[in-house]
């Protein structure tokens, strides 16, 4: 009888201090963290995740579990050890009892869970969850105490939780995304010849908002005129450029096929803004921007001086669509699932890819459910396009 309550009195301390430490643990977890671990199917992060929900319950509702199998397992032990000695005794068995226990199931445990956070609690994630469904059932018991201080109004939550999902969901994303997905198109680059003049130049950045603009020789990339080069060399009293070639800088290229993950941090350590993308055969299909790849991360970056443009707007039970729009993103707005094996990058590329020549204005193509037809056409290129759920659709 006497082994198996001293069994049971260091198996109460031993789980009472697993419980301080992975309470500890997940309360040391940042939240974006555990719903990261749980897109990769991290085993026990979905679990932590949830409880990180309620942050502030976590610690409370843990303790009181922890403390309530601390206290029987030192109060058992004494009982037994203490059993038939003598009253000294049995004071010094309780005290070394009581700070052996305060220290193997308290502050030792608080130290462990610091050390490796995310292990830890996901491997508890089963204890904790029960832990904190008994420990608040227990702490709605006392009563409230009104101590008069006002608290802020908290966050929404659910906004909260859609934003980090968003940005994580970016961040896994944006490392298997390709520079041609998030180019400006060739046929939308705003350039200048190499025998535009300053004043030309002038013009151009004022009319389009940009400070960087390449600059183009026979069809080809051959530089890239910043526009506050021009301030120092137009305030000086020397002699004036008169044309681009004079102030242009040389332009740095890449392959449509590179992670755009790997550019970022290529462009961030060379201090680059602006680079030209160029196909397999080197012809020049777009340009990237350090302000492209951090939307990709983020969400849109928008200043005062750009203009509100939609690339995609709902009109009645049909969507008017820029050809520039993300298929993946028009997927989303609409509410279809796209095939597995589908590869493309844009809506407008999606078209010529079903027409499989250059489409004329008024063509319909259909895509899964839905109905693309072709408002505009710029030249070769596909400009805008309306799109609808078709009959076949709405009756499934």
């Amino acid at each position: 009888m006497t082994v198996a309550a001293l069994t049971i009195a260091v198996l109460s301390i031993l789980f009472s201090a697993w419980l301080r430490a992975a309470g500890t643990a997940i309360t040391r977890i940042p939240r974006a963290d555990a719903l990261r671990d749980a897109a990769e199917e991290v085993r026990g992060a979905d679990t932590v995740a949830d409880l990180l929900d309620e942050r502030e319950s976590i610690v409370p509702a843990v303790g009181v579990v922890a403390s309530a199998f601390l206290v029987v397992g030192a109060v058992l032990a004494t009982a037994v050890l203490a059993f038939g000695s003598s009253a000294s005794v049995a004071i010094v068995i309780a005290v070394v009892i009581g700070l052996a226990s305060f220290l193997l199931g308290d502050l030792i445990p608080r130290r462990l869970g610091r050390l490796n956070p995310s292990g830890l609690a996901y491997r508890s994630h089963f204890f904790l969850r029960w832990s904190v469904r008994v420990g608040g059932w227990a702490n709605e018991l006392l009563p409230d105490v009104d101590n008069g201080v006002e608290e802020e109004d908290d966050v929404d939550e659910d906004e909260a939780d859609e934003h980090e999902r968003e940005l994580i969901d970016s961040v896994l994303e944006f490392g298997e995304t390709i520079v041609r997905e998030v180019m400006t198109p060739r046929p939308d680059m705003v350039v200048i010849p190499v025998t535009g003049t300053i004043t030309e130049l002038i013009a151009l950045s004022t009319d389009e908002g940009f400070s960087r603009i390449p600059v183009t020789s026979d069809g080809d990339v051959v530089g890239m005129v910043i526009v506050k080069d021009l301030l120092p060399v137009l305030t000086s009293n020397g002699a004036q450029p008169e044309t681009v070639a004079e102030v242009m800088r040389p332009v740095e290229f890449v392959p449509e096929t590179k992670l755009a993950s790997s550019l970022l941090g290529e462009m961030q350590e060379s201090h680059t803004h602006q680079v030209i993308v160029v196909d397999e055969y080197g012809d020049v299909v777009g340009l990237v921007t350090i302000e492209d790849l951090l939307e990709e991360l983020v969400g849109e970056i928008a200043d005062e001086t750009d203009p509100d443009q939609a690339l995609i707007v709902a009109q009645g039970d049909r969507w008017w669509v820029d050809a520039r729009l993300g298929v993946d993103e028009l997927c989303k707005v609409t509410g279809i699932e796209p095939p597995d094996d589908y590869e493309g990058d844009t809506v407008g590329g999606l078209v010529l890819g079903l027409a499989e020549r250059v489409p004329e204005e008024g063509e319909v193509f259909n895509f899964e459910r839905l109905a693309l037809e072709v408002l505009r056409m710029q030249g070769r290129r596909v400009s805008e396009i309306m799109v609808g759920i078709t009959e076949r659709a709405e009756t499934q």
